[in-house]
């Protein structure tokens, strides 16, 4: 690829392309919708502008990007053992900045449920959202991600208006926007849930799957800073 690029950020808070190289890290405990790729490492350009907003410092020299699923265990393992650990040490810190990216591998009610992420995120309520359905997460395709039961489940969290957030989910205006997210993240390899890529200051990616342990983000994430 010749030269690696910094991430490159662009105004608005979530519109980063980032290129570079990944090398990939294969692991267990995922929700694989195919086989994981495991190739030592491959060409990465991944548009995330549509994605998450940024959780951290925009300036952060460390990003995560996590493909992942709201009906998907391993991501709410991931999400309630590991994350907050990862937001304590580094993304509080200024070290590292977070961009979650849908990847809907579990069934048909995940579309909704992200869609829904972008329904909050309106009410300035994303990562709110995000880890209030990992927290009250159901069994996989048992329906507790319908579009009805959704509406009732986040009727219950703090600081939501559930009238407007209903009228948005019904309209579908964030369904294309969740499977342009989901294309995107095949694209770049992601083939199960939850997948994770992060890249330090040089552009280069580290790709993780898996609902792995904190000591296992520590090292890679320790590596970038001091590369």
């Amino acid at each position: 690829m010749g030269k690696n690029k910094k991430p490159a950020k662009k105004s608005g808070g979530t519109k980063f392309i980032i290129i570079g190289i990944i090398a990939a890290i294969v692991a267990v405990g995922a929700y694989s919708a195919l086989n994981s790729n495991t190739d030592s490492s491959s060409r990465l350009s991944l548009d995330t502008s549509k994605g998450s907003p940024i959780l951290g410092s925009e300036s952060a020299p460390v990003t995560i990007v996590e493909f992942g699923d709201y009906q998907c265990p391993f991501c709410q393992r991931w999400n309630i053992n590991t994350k907050p650990l990862v937001v304590r040490d580094y993304i509080n810190t200024g070290k590292v900045n977070m961009i979650y990216m849908d990847l809907m591998v579990v069934g048909a009610d995940s579309l909704k449920a992200h869609a829904g992420s972008y329904c909050a995120e309106e009410q300035g309520l994303y990562w709110q959202y995000h880890d209030f359905l990992y927290a009250n997460q159901g069994h996989e395709n048992d329906g507790w991600a319908s579009s009805q039961n959704l509406k009732t489940l986040v009727s219950q969290m703090d600081g939501i208006d559930a009238q407007a957030f209903s009228q948005c989910l019904d309209s579908g205006k964030y369904e294309s926007r969740a499977k342009e997210n989901n294309n995107i993240a095949m694209k770049a390899g992601a083939r199960s849930t939850p997948s994770f890529i992060i890249i330090g200051p040089d552009g280069k990616g580290t790709q993780i799957t898996g609902a792995q342990p904190y000591s296992t983000f520590q090292e890679v994430i320790e590596q970038k800073l001091a590369a």
